[in-house]
């Protein structure tokens, strides 16, 4: 184990509740940070907030609402409904312009103000849904601007980067937190818990990995 204090990037959902219990095996330290953005389901807060609680995290939420002023989309406004398909052309409805940039400048400025180094993400290039701030280029480069920008040696990790959701359900399950995952965290775009609606992209996203992940373990 790592004898540092480490900062996660943290959603409440599959994957940045995953990079939790990860770091808690990494670092001696962890504190999850999460943000409010006027988001449209604020459950996804609420359940960030009791999985911290309940499994006895550090937990601070950072008001970002001015990101929800600056980027309508369909997780931010109530009377856009999310692409239940790709779009041919374009980015997805639900891309937040900017907001992964924002968490982890946001994030960087927090762990550098308490001496931190470490920040964990839960960003895929796997199955990233076609967002370019989940694509590892762009975590190695803000990676580099966040170092020079404040004169400090951020690490950037990103323990679910290459991997798609059927490996990352083994990681929970291998981390003895599947049931955790499955029953606890929101992924869902319209805001339900645990398995969620089972129609909206995240949903399918998250149910086929599952299904995956059992198939392939004999679970």
């Amino acid at each position: 184990m790592n004898n540092e204090k480490a900062i996660v990037v943290f959603s409440g959902g599959q994957d940045s509740t995953t990079c939790l219990f990860w770091a808690q095996k990494k670092f001696q330290e962890v504190i999850a940070l999460s943000f409010d953005y006027n988001q449209k389901h604020k459950l996804e807060l609420q359940c960030a907030k009791n999985i911290c609680q309940k499994y006895n995290f550090e937990h601070h939420i950072l008001d970002l609402a001015l990101l929800n002023q600056l980027a309508a989309n369909s997780l931010t406004r109530s009377d856009i409904e999310v692409d239940k398909e790709p779009p041919k052309k374009g980015l997805p409805n639900s891309f937040v312009d900017g907001r992964n940039m924002l968490f982890l400048t946001f994030a960087a400025i927090f762990a550098k103000q308490r001496g931190i180094k470490h920040i964990i993400t839960g960003v895929s290039q796997s199955d990233y849904s076609g967002y370019p701030d989940c694509r590892d280029t762009f975590i190695k480069s803000i990676n580099v601007t966040l170092n020079l920008a404040m004169d400090y040696e951020f690490v950037i990790h990103t323990p679910l980067m290459w991997l798609n959701k059927e490996e990352t359900w083994k990681m929970a399950y291998d981390l003895g937190v599947l049931d955790i995952i499955k029953e606890e965290t929101l992924t869902c775009y319209n805001g339900i818990k645990g398995d969620g609606c089972g129609q909206c992209p995240a949903c399918n996203l998250r149910n086929k990995g599952y299904l995956d992940f059992k198939k392939t373990n004999n679970l």
